[in-house]
């Protein structure tokens, strides 16, 4: 295939109904290389990103015991209904965290950073699609050892089979808020479908008929509770050891907070005896710094680390030179996912980057915010195929790498496995980078 039938191959392979209800990307004629060493990096992140997960998990349980600073249970329960605080609190999912791990990573000229972790994320379909027809492609390059596609044709595909134990009976429930993901995750059930010894069902949420040892995959953020009719009795069961559901309904893993709960100097002995030495390294390597915009007066001698200010509202007055800085909603609201509530301080005037700073005070106690180094992503080449004038299309962008880890096993047993990588290159020009039309979408290889 010359790379005019590479893109149309990949464009005629899209199932008849799309991935996303509603939305286009630019399609590549190649997958996106990141070379063998960025994709070790990546791929032994899992089970660092896991250890996080568990380590997070404890640091609350232990705040709530009071084992650990009171603040930080109270931190993370902030804007809670006291149902949802209960249920994390539950010795039914004492244990329990999500079985999907995804990163958003953006390479920058020192590497790359970690700008937050989704544990309800979109994309599993879609990059379980990319990976199935990259690799389909009969081009030398995606069949030799030198060149391949992270995970593989079905590594997404049998990664996500793999979180549900012995459940007979998988429910896929996606929210009227999640529907713009409900077409890949249709896909992706008929992939599964007939494999194996289960069945995989996509629900919406009124369903109730689950049935004993079923299991429930929550494609719903915890925010969104009250338009989700089936939540209640999802939970009820999986309390009751019925069925199991991931992720588990723990708003913890929700928040974006726990970067500044990972930089907080008072929480270093516990990070390093939870993590390790090499974890906590790796981790601060790749995390940028992250603070918890908390308006509680400091004593006037007191500053706030790294920023040398005494007041939070000082921020306004930071030059824009100053304001390499990302301001964004830490969860539970329907302004934490995609790219809303997030506002970068550099591309802000000064009266809006102030509103945006007042609004994260006046909010702390309903939905608190976080504040983030910005390292401004490197420029890296892509193509595009251009069907109306049948041309590849070079283009400067900015990458975002995807990874998906996928837990499976019990308790201490339980290991991550890569699926797959999904990269989003959008324009150079373009400051945050997120999915769009203009983006070039594609899986990524070695």
């Amino acid at each position: 295939m010359n790379t005019s039938e590479q893109a149309k191959f990949i464009r005629d392979s899209l199932p008849p109904g799309g991935l996303f209800a509603g939305m286009e990307w630019k399609i590549s004629p190649v997958p996106f290389p990141l070379g063998e060493n960025l994709a070790r990096e990546i791929e032994s992140l899992g089970r660092v990103l896991l250890q996080f997960y568990r380590a997070t998990n404890l640091l609350y349980r232990k705040s709530v015991e009071g084992k650990q600073p009171e603040w930080v249970a109270r931190w993370l329960d902030l804007g809670k209904p006291v149902d949802l605080i209960a249920l994390q609190r539950s010795p039914a999912f004492k244990n329990d965290v999500p079985r999907v791990i995804r990163p958003d990573i953006l390479l920058t000229e020192n590497g790359f950073s970690i700008t937050e972790l989704d544990s309800v994320p979109g994309g599993i379909g879609l990059t379980a699609w990319l990976n199935q027809t990259y690799c389909r492609l009969p081009i030398a390059d995606c069949q030799s050892d030198k060149l391949k596609i992270l995970g593989g044709a079905d590594g997404m595909i049998r990664g996500f089979e793999s979180i549900f134990g012995d459940a007979k009976q998988v429910h896929i429930v996606v929210s009227e808020e999640a529907k713009t993901y409900r077409p890949e995750m249709e896909w992706l059930a008929a992939q599964l479908n007939g494999q194996k010894h289960r069945t995989f069902n996509i629900q919406h949420s009124t369903f109730n008929e689950f049935a004993e040892g079923d299991a429930v995959y929550r494609f719903f953020e915890l925010f969104d509770l009250e338009n989700v009719p089936n939540a209640k009795k999802i939970f009820e069961l999986a309390a009751e050891k019925k069925i199991r559901v991931t992720p588990p309904p723990k708003p913890v893993f929700e928040e974006k907070m726990l970067f500044a709960l990972l930089w907080n100097r008072n929480l270093q002995h516990f990070w390093r005896q939870e993590l390790g030495e090499g974890f906590l390294a790796k981790l601060k390597k790749v995390i940028p710094y992250t603070w918890l915009v908390d308006p509680t007066p400091l004593p006037p001698h007191a500053a706030i680390p790294e920023l040398n200010l005494t007041d939070w509202s000082q921020l306004k007055a930071l030059s824009q030179k100053e304001r390499d800085l990302i301001l964004k909603v830490s969860g539970f609201s329907e302004n934490a996912w995609g790219a809303r509530g997030v506002f970068l301080g550099s591309d802000l005037s000064q009266a809006d980057w102030s509103a945006a700073v007042d609004a994260a005070l006046a909010n702390f106690e309903k939905s608190p915010s976080v504040l983030q180094r910005f390292e401004k992503p490197k420029q890296v080449d892509a193509n595009w195929f251009d069907f109306t004038k049948n041309e590849v299309v070079p283009m400067k962008g900015r990458a975002r790498l995807c990874p998906y880890y996928f837990v499976s096993g019990e308790g201490d047993a339980a290991r991550p496995t890569l699926g797959g990588v999904l990269a989003t290159i959008v324009p150079a020009d373009k400051k945050i980078v997120h999915g769009m039309s203009d983006a070039v979408l594609a899986p990524c290889s070695t």
